[in-house]
């Protein structure tokens, strides 16, 4: 299937799979193509997923919901997409973590650097190769910029979106992360994966928040991942119990899905759990000042929430210890700076049993706290 350019004929199937070749050796798992056209479908679910409201706080999703949903608009002269997937499996269940009350779930992928940079590097190592070998115009997409990359990715035949939303693959199980390079070269287009989630609903039924109304559909606004990451206020109380430990991300509708029995251990070493990040103690977390969390988290994603929220999740999963020991380490960050902190320091030593000191203190926090959110915590105590 020739075509020709200004400098040579070339032949696209050739090129597909030196293509393929080449991004195996930039450490991509897998790889698909879709037409730049093939998922008419998405500017109407995507504007009616907005319309109620399940975007949260995330004002970005419907700010950029025109070049989201249709390539088109965000480059009208591509022609394909190139979805490449990079594996990140964990060595071990992120499920057993949970049980672990005095230790800190982070979501696997953020157990080490942040997977944007690393995998925007090789895309643009792929995409380079691309363009100085066919003369043609590319441009890669990782995850930030608007691109709907999981029905393209299935539109590639990667996977399949399954009913928690995530892709999920035959080959790779549901540990992997996606990129795209966009370009104006025709190619001929992967098959579509089937969904093969069946009758299965292990992950909707695990869900600790309900954030799966039918399957298929998520209401970000219910979901972990969502509340620890994205979301900047106070967390919702009817969610504070059912985070558990988890203090950024949720993984749990991933883990439980069977086709993770295909799933392999990240075999890139920058997404290989840091020690440090494994099961860290809520003790030491709930302790780091600005500087400390900058440092304990440098090169990774969970520095991007910023030290408060990371510390308002802490206080959450102290708060369900169910370790009274640990309400020695929160007592001092009712003095906190950060409103977010201090309201969960209050509602973790409220969950830890120190309700009735906390009452003694009321009349008087009240008076001289600003924040209404805080205020809102005094008050739950006092009835």
């Amino acid at each position: 299937m020739p075509i020709s350019t200004s400098d040579a004929e070339i032949d696209l199937d050739k090129l597909r799979a030196e293509l393929f070749r080449r991004a195996k050796e930039a450490g991509f798992d897998d790889a698909g193509i879709a037409r730049a056209d093939a998922r008419g479908d998405l500017p109407a679910r995507l504007d009616g997923w907005l319309a109620q409201g399940r975007h949260g706080d995330m004002g970005w999703m419907a700010e950029t919901a025109a070049r989201r949903a249709a390539p088109a608009t965000l480059w009208p002269d591509a022609r394909s997409i190139v979805m490449l997937a990079m594996n990140y499996g964990p060595d071990e269940d992120p499920l057993a973590l949970l049980e672990r009350r005095d230790r800190a779930a982070i979501s696997v992928y953020a157990r080490n650097r942040d997977y944007h940079d690393l995998v925007k590097k090789r895309l643009k190592d792929v995409a380079r190769w691309l363009a100085e070998t066919s003369g043609a115009e590319v441009k890669v997409f990782v995850d930030t910029a608007p691109v709907m990359e999981k029905p393209f990715a299935e539109a590639a035949g990667l996977g399949w979106q399954g009913k928690h939303t995530n892709l999920v693959s035959r080959n790779l199980g549901s540990w992997f992360f996606l990129g795209s390079i966009f370009t104006t070269l025709d190619f001929a287009p992967d098959a579509r994966h089937d969904d093969r989630c069946g009758e299965c609903r292990r992950c909707l039924d695990i869900c600790p928040t309900k954030a799966f109304p039918a399957p298929y559909e998520l209401d970000a606004r219910r979901c972990i991942s969502y509340l620890t990451i994205e979301h900047k206020g106070h967390i919702a109380l009817e969610f504070r119990n059912p985070m558990g430990n988890r203090i950024y991300g949720c993984d749990d509708c991933l883990a439980v899905c069977p086709w993770n029995k295909f799933a392999q251990s990240a075999r890139e070493a920058a997404f290989v759990s840091r020690d440090d990040l494994r099961a860290p103690l809520l003790a030491e977390l709930a302790g780091l000042d600005d500087a400390g969390f900058r440092a304990r988290f440098s090169g990774s994603p969970v520095k991007r929430i910023g030290r408060d929220r990371f510390v308002r999740n802490v206080l959450i999963a102290i708060g369900n210890s169910e370790i009274p020991a640990l309400a020695g380490i929160v007592w001092p960050l009712l003095d906190d700076a950060s409103p977010l902190v201090r309201a969960m320091a209050l509602w973790a030593l409220g969950e830890l049993g120190a309700g009735g000191e906390l009452r003694a203190r009321a009349a008087a926090a009240l008076r001289a706290e600003t924040d209404e959110g805080v205020c809102d915590e005094w008050r739950r105590l006092t009835g």
